[in-house]
């Protein structure tokens, strides 16, 4: 008795693991539109929709800046969320799937580049700590936080060498005070902005960054100068205006102008180091922060999402270095605030 070169279909359902990739039709235009594997068939022809979405997903990221600002500052509401489109990608990634479009698969290779370019080193692993100059931590109290104790003695055991608070408020300031003041001798306060320090501080001083609209007392702004090993840094701790989502785009107006001011003010510190920490109400790829991000060099590891603390989904509380680098940024555990605490190493040029 001759055997069946196939194999009897017993032999086949025993041994699916023998069963290959092969493309149907040789020679036919079905052949040469689609592969399959069983009953699944991915194709080139189908899934156009998907690969067009995915074009235009990359072309978003790869050239977001030309975005137009106006009207409703589209552009600067893209960039607030724009590390979020890797959702976006995931979801065209399952559709292209469950389409069988091989045509929508090649086309995500665009946006997840372009992602990936952008944001891809932030998702790399802390490399091992190596030498750094200083620990600081950055923190919105909230002015509804109803245990400033807790939070100053929960931001004091991450033991930084600096520590920049914002929205205190005039009840919550003398505990600050007095529970930071055994491991921070130093401290400067400016209305709702204060530094904690391990170091001496001289030449502390107000810095003007109130929109021209707002004409009620309104302080959110100092700078400072640290004294680390015989060396100066001048230290800014800011807090920009907030901004708002409202039907007809981002109002982002008062805290471009308090931005643009800021930048100003640093670009002519006579000091060489900088270090600038607040909450800017803001994530660093919006252009609203040009003035600083063009003049500062920002974190490259850590996404550290601060807020909101119950369900972060953008990093707002921002540090930054001139002659210095920012090392990896990590969030500290909740405290009484809206925001999470950052903290990262600073390694001096």
């Amino acid at each position: 008795m001759r055997a069946r070169a196939g194999g009897t279909a017993a032999e086949e359902a025993a041994a699916p693991w023998k069963a290959s990739w092969r493309r149907p039709g040789r020679g036919t235009a079905k052949g040469l539109s689609s592969w399959t594997r069983g009953r699944v068939q991915l194709s080139w022809t189908r899934g156009r929709v998907l690969a067009a979405t995915a074009v235009l997903t990359a072309i978003l990221l790869a050239f977001h800046r030309t975005v137009p600002n106006s009207p409703g500052h589209l552009g600067s509401l893209l960039e607030s969320f724009l590390p979020w489109s890797g959702l976006v990608i995931m979801v065209l990634l399952v559709l292209s799937l469950l389409r069988r479009s091989l045509l929508a698969l090649a086309a995500l290779v665009l946006p997840v580049a372009a992602w990936a370019c952008l944001f891809g080193g932030l998702l790399l692993p802390e490399a091992e700590p190596g030498a750094h100059d200083l620990v600081v931590v950055q923190h919105n109290a909230g002015d509804e936080n109803t245990d400033p104790a807790g939070t100053a003695r929960s931001l004091a055991d991450a033991e930084p060498d600096l520590i920049a608070l914002e929205e205190l408020v005039p009840a919550a300031l003398p505990v600050y005070e007095r529970t930071l003041a055994p491991r921070y001798p130093y401290r400067a306060v400016a209305g709702t902005v204060g530094l904690w320090s391990k170091h001496p501080l001289t030449d502390v001083d107000t810095v003007d960054i109130r929109p021209a609209e707002i004409t009620e007392p309104w302080s959110r702004g100092l700078r400072a100068v640290v004294h680390v090993r015989h060396r100066e840094i001048a230290v800014y701790v800011a807090h920009l205006p907030s901004v708002r989502i409202r039907s007809t785009g981002l109002a982002s107006s008062w805290r471009d102008e308090s931005a643009g001011l800021l930048g100003k003010v640093i670009a002519d510190d006579e000091l060489r180091t900088a270090l600038l920490l607040g909450d800017f109400n803001s994530t660093l790829d919006d252009r609203g922060l040009t003035p600083l991000t063009s003049r500062m060099n920002v974190p490259r590891r850590g996404f550290a999402f601060s807020f909101p603390a119950a369900f972060p989904v953008a990093r707002i509380d921002q540090v930054m270095a001139r002659s210095a680098t920012v090392g990896h940024l990590r969030t500290l555990p909740a405290t009484g605030s809206d925001h999470l605490p950052v903290i990262a190493r600073i390694t001096l040029d």
